[in-house]
């Protein structure tokens, strides 16, 4: 299979070259849709890169900085950044490097940037300027670009010859479905790079080697050192009483943030919304000021980030099967952050979702941000606060000025349906129920 990467840009935008750098984004993008990347633009046809699933150009201007007064903190003004993001099959560190093969298009997107010289190496600028996210998420591990459009075409021919059968007999259906697709008509999946492979090793056994070991010293020093074992035992279950006594004081002391609901940014906002089957989503915002809410969050998009990519590998996240790649990231020294994902359906429905399946997940991801909602114990209230959450994370989105998808029409959903109706084509054999299973996916 051919895992999936990303690479994320992220560059400080000149002051007074912000209306220029809005108005260059949107000639990239259709004038009908607003938003959506016109895939054969001149600066960055996305088009032309096989391996491109999801790419975005966003002006991170956050319109968020007043509530920090409720903390006792300045609004101080903080950068605007330009961002660029892709989500890609392979290295995102080749793909970068052939897009810098056309550099013109970066050139002059990134010379309204800060550092940016346009005589200077064009890839190791933006190398320079790669952030790594905190936590990321893949709705399929290993299904590719390629694969994706493949199944898509499957799909549609399989369709299209099925209503043609005037036989009823699922064997000869089956046996003339198989015998017009032809030689070539789907790549076989090349194997998966065995770097990858150590890499994700590594990634998943490291907390469980860690946890593992410290349970065997744990168990030495209690045969060997009783009375110093317990009383190491005791202080770690102080600690864990404290943590939850100091979270629980936080939560209690914390300002509670007015969100406001403005209708003309929300009108703004969906302006950029439902072009497409799926959807973009972009926010960011403070985080709660204190060493005990910056090392809560960093904790816990660790644990985001490990679940995410060994767990939830295979089309959804919990019961979530609607997002396609999701990312979370700190700014300015982790003074803020931000999060972005692609989505299937309609913002409401997205954020209804979420809610009803996974109030406890938004919690844990943004209770440390400043403004949202209040929780119990870090996991209750909040995101259940519904009208309250909701307004959060309008006030908390930014437009996406450039949002490009490489498969518009297909969801999530969809992208496994094709994915079974090729394995099912692929057998050799199948029983008549088997078979009939199968008939109703196409």
């Amino acid at each position: 299979m051919i895992p999936q990467d990303s690479f994320i840009i992220v560059a400080k935008v000149k002051p007074c070259c912000l209306g220029a750098l809005r108005l260059l984004l949107k000639g990239l993008t259709f004038k009908s849709r607003p938003g959506i990347a016109d895939p054969a633009n001149p600066l960055i046809p996305f088009g032309e890169y096989e391996t491109i699933h999801f790419a975005r150009l966003v002006v991170l201007e956050d319109n968020t900085l007043n509530d920090r007064v409720a903390f006792g903190l300045p609004p101080s003004d903080e950068p605007i950044y330009l961002c660029f993001m892709v989500d890609c099959d392979g290295r995102a560190d080749e793909l970068l490097a052939r897009m810098a093969q056309r550099p013109d298009g970066l050139r002059e997107i990134f010379r309204h940037c800060e550092g940016f010289d346009a005589a200077a190496d064009l890839l190791d600028w933006l190398k320079a300027h790669w952030l790594k996210p905190m936590a990321s998420y893949v709705n399929w591990v290993g299904r590719s670009v390629l694969q994706t459009l493949e199944e898509a075409r499957l799909h549609v021919l399989l369709r299209s010859a099925l209503s043609e059968i005037r036989n009823n007999d699922p064997q000869f259906k089956f046996a003339h479905l198989k015998s017009i697709v032809k030689p070539g008509m789907l790549t076989t999946p090349p194997p998966t790079p065995l770097t990858w492979r150590i890499r994700n090793l590594l990634h998943l056994l490291l907390p469980l080697v860690a946890t593992a070991g410290y349970l065997v010293i744990m168990v030495v020093c209690l045969i060997l050192f009783p009375l110093i074992t317990i009383a190491t035992i005791a202080l770690l279950f102080l600690g864990l009483v404290a943590f939850v006594i100091v979270l629980r004081r936080h939560e209690q002391t914390d300002p509670i943030v007015p969100q406001p609901y403005d209708p003309k940014w929300v009108a703004r906002l969906r302006e950029g919304e439902d072009h497409d089957v799926t959807n973009q989503y972009t926010a960011m915002g403070s985080i709660k000021p204190g060493r005990f809410r910056l090392l809560t969050e960093r904790i816990i998009l660790y644990g985001i980030d490990w679940v995410a990519r060994h767990i939830f590998t295979r089309g959804s996240i919990g019961r979530i099967g609607t997002i396609h790649f999701a990312h979370w990231l700190f700014l300015d020294q982790r003074r803020r952050g931000f999060f972005c994902s692609n989505y299937d359906g309609g913002h409401e429905a997205y954020m209804d979702d979420f809610i009803n399946k996974a109030g406890f997940g938004l919690n844990l991801s943004f209770s440390s941000f400043i403004g949202y909602p209040t929780t119990n114990w870090l996991v209750a209230r909040g995101a259940w606060l519904e009208q309250e959450f909701k307004r959060f994370q309008r006030h908390h989105q930014i437009p996406t000025d450039v949002w490009y998808k490489a498969y518009p029409g297909l969801t999530a959903r969809d992208l496994a349906r094709n994915s079974r109706i090729r394995n099912g084509l692929e057998k050799t054999a199948m029983s008549d129920d088997e078979i009939r299973r199968w008939l109703a996916e196409i």
